[in-house]
């Protein structure tokens, strides 16, 4: 099976995720908690996977006199990887820092911990799948993705009805 077909999967699979991390809290009809509640909440996971992420290539510079003075990573090194990772996440975030408020005033708070918490899990496969696997890369990426666009265009949804 090729690459690309492999990253299909994942994005389909990462397309299933979104539609269940969003609608799960909704479906299990649980209380509704109010944004400005959820929302620090919310991303604390998101958070914390950053300073996971932040504090490992810390500790590559640390160890490293060819990268402890701040020099450009080696192309294609760990380091580079989790650069590339740690950027992605940051652009990710962003987007949700964005539009996660509208859904938890929308939705209800419970569905932005729930992106929350999928974010950290789909964010750590994106990670580890840069390291070792394409399709785990591309199931990370849509994982962490599309709930974001799923939640979003349901609350544009629920808010114009």
């Amino acid at each position: 099976m090729g690459k690309r077909r492999q990253i299909l999967i994942g994005m389909a699979a990462g397309l299933l995720w979104a539609v269940c991390l969003t609608g799960l809290p909704l479906w299990l009809d649980l209380p509704y908690i109010p944004a400005p509640i959820a929302l620090p909440g919310a991303f604390v996971a998101p958070g914390l996977f950053l300073l996971f992420l932040i504090g490992r290539l810390a500790q590559r510079r640390f160890f490293s006199d060819a990268i402890i003075d701040g020099q450009a990573f080696e192309p294609g090194s760990a380091a580079e990887i989790d650069q590339r990772v740690l950027t992605n996440s940051v652009e990710q975030l962003v987007l949700a820092l964005a539009l996660w408020p509208f859904v938890a005033v929308t939705l209800g708070g419970a569905v932005a911990i729930a992106l929350g918490i999928g974010f950290f899990v789909m964010r750590l496969l994106f990670w580890i799948g840069y390291h070792r696997a394409p399709p785990m890369r591309g199931l990370g990426f849509a994982g962490t993705f599309y709930p974001t666009v799923v939640a979003t265009l349901w609350a544009v949804v629920a808010w114009a009805l």
